[in-house]
Parts: structure tokens; sequence; C-alpha cells
């Protein structure tokens, strides 16, 4: 099949280069994000392969229509840039990668919860200047500690077992308890509930509608002072200005994200000699106790071989017609 794959790195093309020579598509990479300036480039291609930010709205999704495309992969498990109503109006077919390795991104929160604990980012700054001072790296043991898990899908689940690991008190909110993470020690309780108990919060649910801006004015003022929290998931869930006020009055102790409601304009580039405008992210990072790594909990080794297989599998089994088995409905 004929595939125009779109936000593509060197590492994409590795990744899928090796992964195709199993399935054997006519694969075209482009460094382009795909946006309505963008779209098109998919002109005369049946199937498109998309990441994480581009955008495939309704007016996007009639474009592509237009011009022939007929099937999107996305290489990612989230599918919040895709207006699937839309696509299925449109007669257009939307696969994805539900799961690639969940132990790449639970790894990279509990990564997370240690350099915010144990001040890393700080030390390991210090001692490249030769200051060998304590003073400010003052942690706390997570042992003994309790643990929100909210979204207990397979990272959720990952996440909480490392830190059941730890020896922590571990609580979860879903609305489709995992039996398995029932059998790890999680505690199922509703989320107001979660947000009051937990001393460390882990986001790991999808972005829905329902679950944007699930982090608000609201949700932090249930919060424990100086709790902890951790976003690997999408920036959606997260009210990032509400954020900064937590963290502001203190009620934000610690705060560690991979991922930013406005990043599709930041991350996965090299901005380092340009002036970022984003004055919201720029806050942000200002703050001692603020870690952002630019969406990378995914990217590792492992990951890549199996999103690269995933998306390729996922795409002949649509030139194929036969069952889909990670379709993306309305």
């Amino acid at each position: 099949m004929k595939v125009a794959v779109f936000s593509t790195k060197k590492y994409d093309c590795q990744s899928f280069k090796e992964a195709n020579e199993t399935y054997d598509h006519e694969l075209s990479f482009l460094e382009a994000r795909l946006t309505q300036q963008t779209a098109e480039l998919a002109a005369g291609f049946p199937a498109i392969c998309l990441f994480i930010n581009d955008l495939a709205d309704r007016t996007v999704l009639k474009q592509l229509a237009r011009g022939g495309t007929r099937a999107i992969a996305l290489r990612c498990a989230g599918y919040n840039n895709v207006d699937v109503d839309a696509a299925t109006e449109l007669g257009i077919t939307v696969v994805r990668v539900p799961a690639y390795s969940p132990y790449a991104v639970a790894e990279h929160a509990v990564g997370l919860v240690l350099m915010l604990n144990r001040k890393l980012y700080r030390a390991y700054n210090r001692v490249r200047e030769d200051n060998f001072a304590l003073d400010g790296l003052l942690g706390f043991d997570i042992h003994g500690t309790t643990v929100g898990v909210v979204g207990t899908g397979k990272i959720g689940q990952c996440f909480a077992q490392i830190m059941s690991g730890f020896g922590c008190t571990l609580l979860g909110y879903d609305l489709y308890p995992n039996e398995d993470c029932k059998a790890i020690g999680i505690h199922y309780v509703g989320l107001a509930e979660l947000f009051a108990q937990a001393d460390i919060i882990s986001l790991h649910c999808p972005l829905l509608p329902a679950t944007h801006h699930l982090v608000n004015e609201q949700a932090i003022a249930q919060m424990k002072p100086g709790v902890m929290l951790i976003n690997t998931s999408r920036g959606g869930l997260v009210d990032t200005r509400a954020v900064i006020e937590g963290i502001k009055s203190g009620q934000i102790g610690y705060f560690g994200t991979d991922v930013y409601e406005d990043e599709a304009d930041l991350f996965f580039e090299d901005l380092s000699d340009q002036v970022i405008r984003d004055d919201t992210f720029q806050l942000l990072q200002s703050f001692s106790n603020v870690v952002i790594t630019a969406h990378q909990a995914f990217f590792t080794r492992n990951a890549l071989g199996a999103i690269a297989h995933t998306t390729l599998g996922n795409l002949t089994e649509v030139e194929q017609g036969r069952p889909l088995k990670n379709q993306v409905t309305a």
C-alpha cells in the first residue's frame, strides 16, 4: 500500500524501514506535520500515517478524502487529534497502536518521581560545578507514601507495579477497574478521594472530552498540600494555568510532565536558537520544582520497533480487507 508518513524524524524512518521488510508497503516519509496547510501532500496516497501532534479535524479529513485517502494509521495509542465521527462519515478507516511498550511510559513516570523527589537535576548540575553542598536537595522516602493512579490500563498497571515495589499504598481510579491491578494491591476509590489522600498522583488516562482538564482548579484544591503530580499521558488532561497557580500557592509541591497541552508547535523540534513565544510554557518551566521532558516517555528501542510493526500490520489488514484488530470507531 502507498503510504504518506507525516511528522517523521530519523528514528521513525529507521524503525519503519526495518519493520517494512516484513510488510513491503510503499512508504513516503514527510517531515511536515499534518495540518490544513499540508494536507495536500497526501493527495494520491490511499493511506497516511500520523503521530501525536498531526491534526486530522473535519476540515483536514475532507481535504484528505478529496485526495483519495481512505485509511489513517496512527502510530500512537491516543486518537484525540482525529475527528473519528467525520472520518466515519467520509469513509476513512482509522487504526491505531493501542499498546507498544507500557513499560517505557511507566518507567519514565517513575523517573520523573525520583528526579523531582531527590532533586537529581539540581544535584547533577551542582557536582559539575564542583558544588558538593546538600542544601536544597532534601527529599522524602517514597516507601510508605500513598500513590494515586488515574487510569489503570496497561501503562497505569505497570506504573502501579513499580510503585508497589517501593512499598507504597496504591489507590486507583478508573471507570473500568482492572482485576490485575486489584491483585497487586490497588484499592479503587472515587476521584475526589484519590485526590484527597494521595501524596503522589500519576495520570495514565486517555484524553477525551470527559477528561479534558481533569486536573483543574477545583481538583487541585482537593489535593493534599505539597502533592506531587505526574503526567505522562496527554497535556490536555491538565489545566496548565491552574497548575501554575497551584505551584505558586504551594498546593502542588512537585510537577513532572512529559506532555503539554499546547505542545504541537514546541515538542519534537530543536528551538534552541529561537524565542519561544508561549508565555505559559516559559513560566511553567521557570519553577525549580517542575521537571518537563519533551514527550519522550514512549521513546525506547523496544517501543519504536513495536509501534512500527503494529502500524504496518494494521495497514496490511486494511489493504487485504481483513478484520481490523485495532480500528478506532465513532
